[in-house]
């Protein structure tokens, strides 16, 4: 007998994604937004099953990301957000409970929660993880969740 090997791949498409997106600091978050409608698009999912969902900031997201859930209606939901490092512990207890929120609700409703919400040090480092040096982090999330649902659909089925 051979081990058996489940994984989720991004050819499936389809499907009803809704993203969350805080919009304190928009000039990052926008390019993280754009990253991930894109990738969706590209992995086959129509742009009317794709919803946006805008919130105030990161503190925000898991709020809304667990009203989306409840209504049971999206195959996964990504949240995004950028959170800057400032010179107040404001950015630990914002970069912890955002990601806490959405992980918790993931786990609450069973759907995934694809969590890109950034927590960086610096401008610079933002500006880099949303579409630049380091890739766009929005993109990378849309991926996950794609990948999650097609893992969940095996899983299932």
């Amino acid at each position: 007998m051979s081990v058996q090997y489940v994984e989720g791949d991004f050819l499936t498409g389809g499907g009803n994604y809704s993203i969350v997106v805080g919009r304190f600091n928009s000039f990052v978050v926008e390019s993280l937004l754009e990253g991930a409608i894109d990738t969706l698009k590209r992995h086959g999912v129509e742009a009317g099953n794709i919803r946006v969902i805008r919130v105030p900031g990161a503190f925000e997201i898991p709020l809304a990301v667990q009203k989306v859930a409840a209504q049971k209606k999206d195959d996964a939901i990504i949240a995004l957000g950028a959170v800057i490092r400032g010179g107040t512990p404001h950015f630990e207890y914002v970069s912890g409970e955002s990601s806490k929120g959405v992980s918790q609700v993931s786990l609450d409703y069973s759907v995934p929660v694809a969590n890109g919400i950034l927590t960086v040090n610096s401008i610079e480092q933002a500006i880099e993880r949303s579409g630049t040096k380091a890739g766009n982090k929005g993109a990378e999330a849309a991926l996950s969740a794609l990948e999650m649902v097609s893992l969940l659909r095996q899983l299932e089925g």
